[in-house]
């Protein structure tokens, strides 16, 4: 892993030259609009960085964008990836460990997922103050390299608070309607059943997605501070669930994008 993470840096820095990349975006599903607003410095494809995963999904671009975004360096990756595409959780959070690498201290991320929580709408957003993990694998199985962190992560806080606070603050100032809650991670690619949204709910989670908590847990055995905003895009209330398809979900992503825009933006401006 080390060796293909060096591989990886090399590549890249040989052609971004000087630019120093202080914060690290991971852009979720009908979320890549964020990228318009930065100031663009350079633009690699997935497919030309040596042992870089490529995404799969047609809405998903598979860039990573270097550039200035609120006075800050930044780099974004347009387009995540998936355990249901068929990488293992290595491959998923090897982008983590490169834009670590690279020399980031901080990352933010957003995904789509579903509202479990019956308060919470369509449209609406959500703060991860927490996660569960339901996905079958853990990134950090296998030999652990001190260099990238330690063989026991703590994940007592897995999400920064201040960071939280900030965004939750920035929300009400813009009159946002921004949750904190929950997220649980599943395998996907299929949506829940009404027995599963049930169970969700039962164990404590505000929403559900396929993604982010892999990233996550590799930030944290990194020593990244997180932060981590959902668009809720679909409500999962088991009593009154109805049919919905990806392309609707999409569409709600890309409707409130705006508002996650927004609100990161602003929270950019606060990290030093």
């Amino acid at each position: 892993m080390l060796t293909s993470i060096k591989e990886a840096v090399a590549f890249i820095t040989k052609r971004i030259g000087d630019f120093k990349p202080e914060i690290g975006i991971i852009l979720g599903t009908g979320l890549g609009g964020l990228v318009n607003d930065i100031e663009v410095a350079h633009q690699l494809m997935y497919s030309n960085i040596p042992n870089f995963p490529i995404s799969t999904l047609e809405f998903h671009s598979g860039k990573l964008i270097f550039g200035t975004l609120s006075g800050k360096k930044v780099v974004a990756m347009q387009g995540r990836l998936h355990y249901y595409e068929g990488y293992d959780m290595k491959q998923i959070t090897f982008p983590v460990r490169v834009l670590k690498a690279l020399g980031i201290n901080t990352l933010l991320v957003s995904n789509a997922s579903g509202a479990i929580n019956t308060a919470y709408k369509k449209g609406d957003l959500m703060v991860i103050e927490d996660h569960i993990n339901l996905q079958p694998y853990n990134p950090l199985i296998g030999a652990n390299y001190e260099e990238l962190g330690p063989r026991f992560p703590d994940m007592s806080q897995p999400y920064n608070k201040k960071l939280i606070d900030n965004a939750l603050q920035i929300a009400q100032q813009k009159n946002i309607t921004c949750h904190k809650g929950v997220y649980v991670a599943v395998t996907g690619p299929n949506l829940e059943t009404r027995a599963e949204y049930r169970y969700l709910r039962i164990i404590g989670a505000d929403a559900v997605g396929m993604s982010t908590v892999p990233e996550v847990i590799v930030a944290n055995h990194a020593g990244l501070p997180v932060f981590a905003i959902s668009v809720l895009t679909d409500e999962c209330n088991p009593d009154t669930l109805q049919p919905v398809s990806v392309e609707e979900i999409i569409k709600i992503a890309t409707t409130a994008e705006p508002k996650m825009t927004a609100i990161l933006k602003e929270l950019i401006k606060t990290l030093t």
